[in-house]
């Protein structure tokens, strides 16, 4: 692939001496090239005879930069050739796991056994008492009471008076449940309010208190409403009266054609559920009937592109598909990417078991920080981001038969860019199938693309659907989408609902507004279960929103646009659409990056909508009007590439050995300003050097499944002595959203417990104070009730970091600590954000150092009262203001040390107590005042 790479770059570098440096190669690169082909060490030979030092640690740079290379091949290479002996990091990490959790399970193990002994004589009374009725019964059936015998005729009267006995000793401890009441310690002791609390006898379990916070998370996240005795009351005989105090006024517009009108009575919300196999499930899904021709066409194509809508199956089916015909015979695997982490891990989980095979086995999955393969894995799902760090080991994917770019049409920047590499790959390796899966419309563009490849059509599933509109706009759209729920649930015939939010905030705002409604209108209405679904959310709880719905019942999935297309639930009949989603946005201009709320595209809604029409005939309600769906939506979502930071994807790329990025072959080419910036800060990290080549230091980074500025920071822990601490500030960082929580009945004591973990300093080493602690007592998850943390993130960041540590012993650093040096600890961090950097002006606001912008400091950050004169945050947040958060105090001669080229001398000059010039104002006589 390098060969065919520098002949490529060879053909175009006669037209690129238009570009500077920066961007491209030049003449002079080339001819270095082509005779670097048949002399290899002329590559570190300068062509000139001076002796400048710049240029000859240029060429030393990129000597170690190939060997270091080399050398990760060479790793690489050793790591599969040892595979099978279980010597892995997977197996490391398990047996550090075990040895960690050894001592918790020595304290819980003899109270586990007592616990179980209990349960197993209190099931072994019940199984007696039954053997002992159904012995009386046989008894008295086979001999009449004159047929027995003196000793018989008493033996049979123990044993019902035995029986007797049981049965009411039973009813005497139901009715003890019922009116016995287990008062507190406190309470007898007089040292407790007058507040009513009874005790659960589980409380003495150790680590109850964690596991019942736990429960009630997850009770709060399948909330479930509606009258107990629902079964015993008839559906028919049940009239529901209008209880709403708050109705939105909607308009039907127009609807939407579908290709069937029959009910689908598998799914029909009317019938009673009948629980399909799971390959019943698989022959009744669209894309079925179509398998053998699909498999035809990819034996005939190279290059296929597949069109079919969401829910046809294309995800899960195709790759056991291509399983069953034999594509992984030769010992390759099937590769399937996709654009979000949540959608790769639930959908590996369902393949795994329609196969009948444990996940992370035949089939698994590889996410950024978490990789569930081993060396049986035949079928790998993946993010697009974690294809690309394959690239780096694997650049031709010699060990793929087939690679499956899915959910093409949502145009992330991952995978832009994987068009352009697979496309590039797919020349000069004939044996390697690329399928390119959409579910839009757009597939003729791709077909163009991919030197018009044919185009496969799965033909959908659709049912016609309503479209209705708002009358007027709607100023508060959460607080619509609560209402709108409710009146589709009290006024509409039973069917789903799903509601599209723009993350994890406010759909936990929402769903607590729901629950609170709901408790409020009682038994008036159904039994609703409000299940949400965002990235952060454990998978187990995830996994709930695919579960049926019970009988006479209705479900609310509150999802983020994963919904759109990546996930399919089954049974949605109504869909809410706010008509808002959260995009990454990028200022060429000021160089800032933020995660605003945007509005969606005329394709986005329409996709929306057709959620709805899966099952039977649905209803989509637009919480905007017509007219601003005609005129102030977009028709399609613009493309990641050309609205986000590319720093990320130019590592990559330079790391891959493509330099000439103006003649990369992009789908849709990025701003050439972008494209300039990304270089600009590539360079400012110092992972390119002034002739646009990619240093050691850039190789390094590009090993590193984070940002560039993240990465810079964890390299630059080599220089101050204190990686140690570094890796677990960026493990936590990756995590830093949902590290606390606050229960609404405790949030003063949440609050307090959060202080007490402020360090002197700022939010990064509260962070690093936070896991220290976390690891000082034994990673105890009573520590993290205690404290108002969260265990299952706090266990993530645990995660994150041992395989950051990893990474470092690949990039050949060692892990030493700082030994409570601060200072180095924050210049580490300094080194990697100076571009994030803010001051406070006179007026007392923050304003960025380069480009003035004015920013807050987020009131969650430890350094919100204190107000010192520099900071350096971690990321900017758009609500309705420009926030920064994690937050970190530094000194202004810092960024001279570490930045020198980026930052001047003057720019950092305090000019807070500096007096105004003289002659700067005008006189009264100027002014015309006498």
């Amino acid at each position: 692939m390098g060969r065919h790479r520098s002949e490529k770059s060879r053909g175009e570098s006669s037209n690129s001496s238009k570009y500077d440096d920066s961007e491209c190669q030049n003449d002079h690169k080339s001819h270095k090239d082509r005779q670097s082909k048949h002399h290899p060490r002329r590559r570190y030979e300068s062509d000139s005879d001076s002796d400048d030092s710049t240029e000859k640690e240029r060429l030393r740079d990129l000597q170690e930069r190939d060997e270091f290379a080399d050398r990760l091949k060479e790793k690489d290479k050793e790591k599969t050739r040892n595979v099978v002996q279980p010597s892995g990091s997977a197996y490391e990490e398990a047996a550090k796991r075990l040895k960690l959790e050894a001592e918790d399970r020595s304290k819980i193990i003899p109270k586990l056994r007592i616990e179980s002994r209990r349960k197993y004589l209190e099931k072994r009374k019940e199984d007696k008492v039954a053997e002992l009725e159904a012995d009386i019964i046989d008894d008295e059936y086979l001999f009449q009471e004159e047929e027995l015998t003196e000793r018989e005729r008493k033996d049979r009267e123990h044993k019902k008076k035995l029986l007797q006995l049981a049965k009411e000793h039973e009813k005497a401890r139901e009715l003890e449940k019922i009116q016995r009441y287990h008062m507190p310690e406190d309470i007898r002791k007089g040292q407790a309010d007058d507040k009513y609390v009874e005790v659960d006898e589980r409380e003495k379990a150790p680590h109850y208190e964690q596991r019942k916070w736990e429960e009630e998370q997850m009770s709060s996240a399948v909330f479930r409403f509606g009258a107990r005795d629902k079964d015993k009351t008839s559906d028919k005989n049940r009239e529901y009266e209008l209880v709403l105090d708050d109705e939105i006024e909607f308009i039907q517009a127009l609807s939407m054609p579908g290709s069937r009108t029959d009910q689908d009575v598998r799914f029909s919300p009317f019938c009673p559920k009948k629980k399909l196999s799971l390959q019943e499930t698989r022959r009744s899904l669209p894309i079925f009937p179509f398998r053998d021709d699909l498999i035809q066409a990819i034996k005939d194509h190279q290059i296929l592109i597949i069109e079919g809508e969401t829910g046809s199956g294309k995800t899960t089916q195709i790759p056991q598909y291509l399983y069953e015909a034999g594509f992984t015979r030769d010992g390759k695997k099937i590769g399937c990417t996709q654009p979000r982490r949540v959608a790769a891990m639930s959908v590996s989980a369902r393949v795994a078991q329609e196969m009948g095979v444990k996940l992370g086995n035949e089939v698994g999955y590889s996410i950024r920080f978490e990789d569930c393969t081993s060396e049986r894995t035949v079928i790998k799902y993946m993010t697009d981001g974690t294809l690309h760090r394959e690239f780096l080991s694997e650049p031709d994917l010699q060990s793929y038969s087939v690679m499956i770019i899915d959910e093409a049409h949502e145009r992330t920047l991952h995978t832009d860019i994987l068009f352009g590499l697979v496309k590039d790959i797919a020349r000069f390796r004939p044996d390697l199938k690329l399928l390119i899966s959409s579910a839009t419309l757009d597939a003729q563009k791709f077909s163009d693309f991919f030197d018009e490849a044919p185009i496969f059509r799965i033909p959908g599933r659709r049912f016609p659907v309503d479209i209705y509109y708002t009358k007027a706009p709607e100023a508060d759209y959460i607080d619509a989408c609560v209402v709108s729920v409710l009146q589709i649930h009290a006024t509409q015939p039973l069917g789903d609902i799903l509601v599209f939010l723009t993350g994890q905030e406010e759909i936990e705002t929402c769903q607590e507004l729901l629950q609170e409604r709901s408790r409020r209108l009682g038994s008036k209405i159904r039994e609703l279960i409000i299940l949400p679904v965002y990235s952060n959310l454990p998978s187990d709880m995830q996994a709930r929103i695919f579960q049926p719905t019970p009988p006479n019942a209705r479900k609310v999935v509150l999802a983020t646009n994963i919904a759109e297309t990546s996930l399919t639930i089954d049974n949605i009949i109504y869909v809410i659409d706010p008509g808002f989603c959260k995009q990454n946005n990028f200022n060429s201009r000021t160089g800032m990056e933020s995660l605003i709320v945007v509005p969606i595209s005329k394709a986005s809604a329409n996709q929306r909508a057709g959620r709805a029409g899966r099952v039977a005939a649905g209803k989509c309600f637009r919480l905007y009007t017509a007219w601003a769906y005609k005129h102030e939506l977009e028709d399609n979502t613009v493309p990641e590439i050309q609205r986000i930071n590319l720093g990320n994807a130019v590592l990559t790329l330079k790391a891959l050995g493509i330099d000439d990025l103006v003649h990369f072959d992009f789908l849709d080419p990025p701003p050439h300003e972008t494209l300039v910036l990304a270089l600009e800060q590539l360079y400012a990290l110092g992972a390119l050097n002034h002739h646009g080549e990619l240093t050691k230091l850039g190789r390094r980074m590009a090993e590193f499944p984070v940002d560039p500025m993240m990465a810079k920071m964890i390299l630059a822990s080599e220089k101050y002595k204190c990686s140690e601490e570094i890796l677990t500030i960026a493990s936590m960082l990756s995590v830093n959203g949902a590290i606390f929580y606050r229960p609404k009945d405790k949030i003063i004591h949440a609050d307090a417990a959060r202080r007490g973990f402020f360090t002197p300093g700022g939010d990064h080493l509260m962070l690093l104070n936070v896991y220290t602690r976390w690891a000082d007592s034994d990673f105890s998850t009573q520590w993290c009730y205690e404290n108002f943390l969260q265990h299952r993130s706090l266990k993530r960041a645990r995660d994150v970091r041992d395989q950051l540590a990893g990474l470092m012993a690949r990039v050949e650093i060692d892990l030493v600590s700082g030994a409570g040096d601060t200072v180095g600890i924050r210049k580490a961090i300094t080194a990697g954000y100076f571009y994030h950097v803010a001051r406070l002006s006179k007026g007392g606001q923050y304003k960025t150092a380069k480009h003035q912008q004015t920013v807050m400091i987020h009131p969650n950050s430890s350094m919100f009262e204190d107000l010192p004169r520099w900071v350096i945050y971690h990321e900017l947040v758009f609500t309705t203001k420009e926030f920064m958060r994690q937050v970190m105090e530094i000194e202004s001669k810092w960024l001279l040390e570490v930045a020198p080229h980026y930052y001047k001398p003057r720019e950092l000059e305090d000019s807070t107590n500096k007096k105004m010039p003289k002659m700067t104002g005008k006189s009264k006589a100027e002014l015309g005042i006498h």
